[in-house]
């Protein structure tokens, strides 16, 4: 069900969900979270796609902030509100209502989606691109208790990743932090699925190998040098993403290969070499992830800033031309020339 409201208001968009969901016999209270999406006309649709797909999983009211100030003084003085309240369909298994801010509308967002927000449920709030240089201090960010970003999406990936450790509050994440999850549970068990009577192995240097400017392979590197406490390289390979990492031993090298962005080689000294799925998510199947715990990210939190010092350094090197080795992209603290992550 469908319902276009022109020249409308927070209230009256209320009363079409309300009538809308009686329509339909869809009851409110199996929902259990509001999710704000902040996005342009352009970008919305995949959004909104991502998100209803991501609301099997957490049914929720999704509410799409599409601001349109205009560009003429005329258009910018003509404050108007337009929404589309959706149920059922591919909406998902929540409501949906899109909002349309036109004019001098445009910079008073959090004062139209405030009453729209479930009573008693989290709110989170969600920039697919072009995100607030300080997202907790965004007055939609203010109301939400998760803040997503995507450092993928800006023009300079890893100096925006610079900039979010600076402004870091509890309850920012970024989908370039998610998106390493299957990555770091996989080295996680790695390291402590080891044989009956041999203790975890001590790592002593590691090897990040990504594309260049990615900002999932710094915060892998960030997080593997928070955590284990050893200099970590970063490598530029051809991609995608993330193709590799490497782990120095007393044993020998423990390796997680990815060459073509979907299974993965494991080797770990002493045990057989084993295939790992390791496919690219999407970024519905990323939201979804991120919706299932809504209270600060401590280890995001911890590797963002870990490396604050080195994030955003200028590039070394450029991308290895196929067939030759990676390349070392940055010059850290260590004397070699390798980047020491931490």
């Amino acid at each position: 069900m469908n319902i276009d409201l022109t020249h409308t208001t927070s209230g009256q968009v209320n009363a079409a969900l309300v009538k809308a969901r009686r329509a339909a016999g869809f009851p409110a209270v199996g929902m259990v979270l509001t999710l704000v999406i902040v996005t342009d006309e352009g970008n919305h649709y995949d959004a909104l796609k991502a998100a209803s797909d991501a609301s099997r999983e957490h049914p929720s009211r999704i509410l799409v902030v599409i601001r349109r100030p205009g560009r003429s003084p005329r258009d910018r003085a003509q404050a108007r509100l337009d929404a589309e309240v959706r149920l059922g369909g591919e909406s998902g298994t929540g409501e949906t209502v899109l909002l349309r801010l036109h004019g001098e509308l445009a910079g008073h967002a959090s004062s139209v989606v405030l009453p729209l927000l479930l009573p008693d449920a989290p709110v989170v709030v969600w920039w697919p691109e072009d995100a607030p240089s300080s997202p907790a201090a965004d007055l939609l960010g203010t109301l939400a208790q998760r803040r997503i970003t995507d450092s993928a999406a800006a023009e300079d990936p890893v100096a925006t990743l610079a900039h979010r450790a600076q402004t870091y509050a509890p309850g920012d994440t970024d989908l370039a932090w998610t998106r390493i999850t299957p990555w770091r549970s996989v080295l996680a068990a790695a390291l402590d699925q080891q044989p009956l009577g041999r203790q975890r192995p001590r790592v002593t240097a590691a090897v990040v190998e990504g594309e260049e400017y990615n900002p999932s392979t710094e915060l892998l590197a960030l997080w593997l040098a928070d955590r284990l406490g050893v200099p970590v390289e970063r490598n530029v390979s051809e991609g995608p993403g993330i193709t590799a990492v490497r782990l120095a031993t007393p044993d020998g090298e423990i390796c997680l290969d990815r060459p073509d962005g979907r299974l993965a080689a494991l080797a770990v000294p002493g045990q057989p070499d084993r295939h790992v799925a390791l496919h690219r998510r999407s970024t519905a199947e990323l939201i979804a992830e991120e919706l299932r715990r809504l209270d600060p990210d401590e280890a995001y939190h911890h590797a963002l800033c870990h490396g604050l010092e080195n994030l955003g350094a200028p590039a070394a090197v450029q991308a290895a031309p196929s067939g030759e080795p990676a390349r070392s992209r940055r010059s850290g603290k260590s004397t070699t020339g390798k980047a020491a992550a931490r």
